[in-house]
């Protein structure tokens, strides 16, 4: 890997800005450079929030995404989706929850999009919405390749509550297998 720059959005209350800490933190324990860039509104919750995240073995010289510079992006949030899609390169692999984001058809066309209900598996699935960002970040670890995921689970449960540690385990195992799954069938026609 020389250099992936991936992409979350939600709004504000989401999590999306742990995820991207946790994996800027492992990249640089495992001896390279990883920068977390964070945009969002002065609504405390509810507001559009994108966090930009830049894995390298060389310097990252500009922390911010130019647009079409993005490999990958994940997206919980329709209004979130909507504004900061066009960072994503052509081709590039998009990831939604299916029951909060409705691509175009012409976003469909565009970009590599996988259905992956990132809320719902937190919430029903592990049992624990606050789990939704450690979801979300082994789904991205999945399509991207990033980072050695026992790497990644270490990083997280260094800063997450001893407490919800197993939920969180249980929440990356899930990522993972419904990111498998979703590569499998393909992105969305």
């Amino acid at each position: 890997m020389s250099k992936i720059i991936m992409r979350f959005t939600g709004v504000g209350g989401q999590g999306v800005l742990l995820a991207g800490e946790i994996f800027a933190a492992a990249k640089i324990k495992q001896g390279g450079y990883g920068v977390k860039t964070a945009t969002y509104t002065s609504q405390v919750r509810g507001g559009p929030t994108v966090v930009d995240i830049q894995l390298s073995d060389e310097p990252v010289l500009y922390p911010y995404a130019n647009d079409g510079e993005v490999d990958l992006m994940l997206s919980v949030a329709q209004i979130s989706y909507d504004q900061f899609k066009k960072g994503v390169k052509d081709g590039g692999d998009i990831i939604i929850d299916p029951n909060l984001v409705t691509p175009t058809e012409e976003d469909k066309k565009r970009w590599r999009i996988y259905a992956i209900p990132v809320i719902t598996i937190a919430k029903e699935e592990v049992g624990n919405v606050i789990t939704q960002s450690v979801v979300a970040l082994a789904a991205a670890n999945t399509f991207t390749r990033a980072l050695d995921d026992d790497l990644l689970i270490e990083t997280m449960l260094s800063k997450v509550p001893p407490k919800v540690h197993e939920a969180n385990k249980k929440a990356y195992e899930l990522g993972r297998k419904y990111a498998i799954e979703a590569l499998e069938k393909g992105p969305m026609k």
